[in-house]
């Protein structure tokens, strides 16, 4: 399931690699069956724990998902969903999308990078960079029931398994925003650990728009400071 997550975290990647987007859709998107896990509820939100190897370095994350707000897209109920994530060294980074929940379309997206200012980035995923993220949640497949323990406890969930890369997933509708319980791959792992209530926004001060050049001068001057 971090596999399903991680479509929509790919979106915030692909944007940021190439001048930054975020939007899964337009009137061609075919939904992939996965969207239905996404289950919005102002306020509700799960914290997860994740584990990621990568030439045999082992890695944990903690990461909260969250719906924060409710806002009307063209007549279409949109739901604000924020995702923060913490490392090992205590840097946390909070992104939030807005989501149309019928068309499973991405509609705004702000990030806020450590010891950064909020932005909101430009919509303007590439044809190619959207079929990506279709073909991605389109890989995944219903096989059944299974009833799961995991630290936030026991549930009832849908299996899904994903043939291409050999992951799996379990979903549950009692748990918000995407279903998820728990997700086994190859080289990460994702586990439940609490189900949330009265999630705060993080996102509070003023937003700016991305400026693509401010942010080349930034990362170009982080390269040149002496390291200690």
């Amino acid at each position: 399931m971090r596999r399903i997550v991680a479509a929509w975290s790919c979106v915030l990647a692909l944007g940021l690699a190439s001048a930054l987007h975020a939007q899964m859709g337009m009137d061609l998107f075919k939904k992939p069956s996965i969207t239905k896990v996404f289950h919005p509820v102002v306020g509700k939100g799960a914290q997860y724990e994740t584990l990621s190897k990568a030439a045999g370095d082992s890695r944990t994350r903690t990461m909260e998902m969250g719906i924060v707000g409710k806002e009307s897209v063209d007549g279409k109920d949109g739901y604000w969903m924020q995702f923060v994530s913490s490392d090992s060294k205590g840097q946390t980074v909070v992104g939030k999308s807005l989501i149309t929940v019928d068309d499973f379309q991405f509609h705004k997206m702000i990030i806020q990078p450590p010891g950064q200012a909020a932005m909101e980035m430009p919509m303007n995923m590439s044809a190619r960079n959207r079929q990506s993220v279709d073909e991605s949640m389109n890989e995944w497949r219903s096989v059944g029931t299974d009833t799961i323990t995991v630290p936030a406890g026991t549930f009832s969930c849908e299996h899904w398994k994903n043939d291409k890369s050999g992951a799996e997933a379990w979903t549950s509708d009692k748990v918000v925003p995407f279903g998820m319980v728990k997700e086994v791959g190859k080289d990460s792992s994702m586990v439940l650990v609490k189900v949330l209530d009265n999630v705060p926004d993080r996102i509070t001060g003023p937003v700016k728009q991305f400026d693509v050049q401010q942010m080349m001068q930034q990362m170009q001057q982080q390269r040149q400071q002496p390291k200690p």
